[in-house]
């Protein structure tokens, strides 16, 4: 079998090496991580991809920009996510051994808050399920103060400055906004009880949505089943620069995987016209044309200019001085998202 040929010649060894190698869990889950890794990136470079190509949403002379996404993908999903979810999370969770997730777990085996929902066990996909719900309301509260917090938007717009997004765009993230991110949803995993395996193929699931949501495709879930899930169209009307003629209409569509909650909370935007993506905000539009350590270093330099100031800490939107970085607030008549209804 592939996954224990690849646990037993490449994962075990590389753990026996590492001086903490011991805690990072079993090596067949590790090899299963990186098999879903490779197959997230046959899935992108063989599916999204060429559907970029039959039906662009935007039609480019050339895709140079969207270089340092790839190499960001690669770097993530080939070796940081497997590095934390392996190396830094699972020890965490094994040193805490039995306490807080176990102290709630049951006598059948299922761990976390999870363990109390009387026959969990008997349907473990249940248990995935509702996982992926609360994942995914998390999320989009999450995304709402990324964009609204100052020190945190100063990581998140880098992956918002791309002016060409496609179906690499996912990962192209600051690392310490992930290393955040991935604390919180990997430690809502934690408290809930789902174990590697689990969070593996939730990972995966909202991982390639994510991809295909970023495609530069021309793509609608239609009337019914676009209400309940993220589609490029929905998706790309997130990514949009300040509409001067209507300044609030970018501040929508934060879901990840479920639309749901745009439409519960009032925030869904349906029904515009492809529109170009990017920022207004000349010092992050700089990102762009940057390599992948340069970007990352000039989105660390926004969040120590925000982060160490009273500006950066009050919930509003702002843009960023040259040379400072210190954020300032972008004042705006008419702020409101606009209410539109699906095509």
């Amino acid at each position: 079998m592939l996954v224990d040929a690849l646990a037993s010649g490449l994962v075990r060894p590389a753990l026996d090496w590492l001086p903490f190698g011991h805690l990072a869990g079993d090596p067949h889950d590790i090899a299963g991580g990186l098999l879903i890794a490779l197959s997230q990136l046959a899935i992108i470079t063989f599916v999204f991809r060429p559907l970029e190509s039959l039906m662009p949403a935007e039609r480019w002379s050339d895709r140079r920009l969207t270089t340092v996404d790839r190499n960001l993908t690669l770097l993530m999903v080939l070796l940081l996510n497997p590095l934390f979810a392996f190396i830094m999370l699972t020890p965490v969770a094994t040193l805490l051994g039995d306490g807080a997730t176990a102290a709630a777990s049951t006598d059948t085996g299922t761990g976390g808050l999870l363990g109390l929902v009387p026959g969990i066990d008997q349907h473990p996909w249940l248990a995935v399920g509702i996982y992926y719900v609360i994942y995914d309301l998390i999320y989009y509260w999450m995304h709402r103060a990324q964009h609204v917090i100052p020190w945190w938007w100063a990581m998140h717009s880098m992956h918002h400055s791309q002016r060409q997004m496609s179906c690499w765009s996912n990962d192209r993230s600051c690392l310490l906004d992930g290393f955040l991110q991935s604390l919180i949803i990997a430690g809502l995993g934690l408290v809930l009880g789902v174990d590697a395996t689990q969070f593996a193929l939730v990972g995966l699931l909202s991982e390639l949505v994510q991809n295909f949501s970023h495609a530069n495709v021309q793509l609608g879930f239609g009337r019914v089943f676009g209400r309940l899930f993220v589609d490029p169209r929905f998706h790309r009307l997130h990514h949009m620069p300040v509409d001067a003629a209507r300044p609030g209409l970018h501040n929508c569509n934060f879901g990840q995987v479920l639309s749901v909650w745009d439409n519960l909370f009032g925030t869904a935007l349906y029904g515009e016209p492809t529109r170009p993506t990017g920022v207004g905000d000349p010092v992050v539009d700089a990102d762009n044309g940057l390599g992948v350590i340069a970007m990352q270093w000039a989105a660390l330099k926004r969040f120590w200019g925000a982060v160490r100031c009273a500006e950066g800490w009050k919930i509003q939107e702002v843009a960023f001085e040259p040379g400072t970085y210190r954020p300032y607030r972008v004042k705006r008549e008419g702020a409101e998202p606009e209410a539109a209804t699906l095509p």
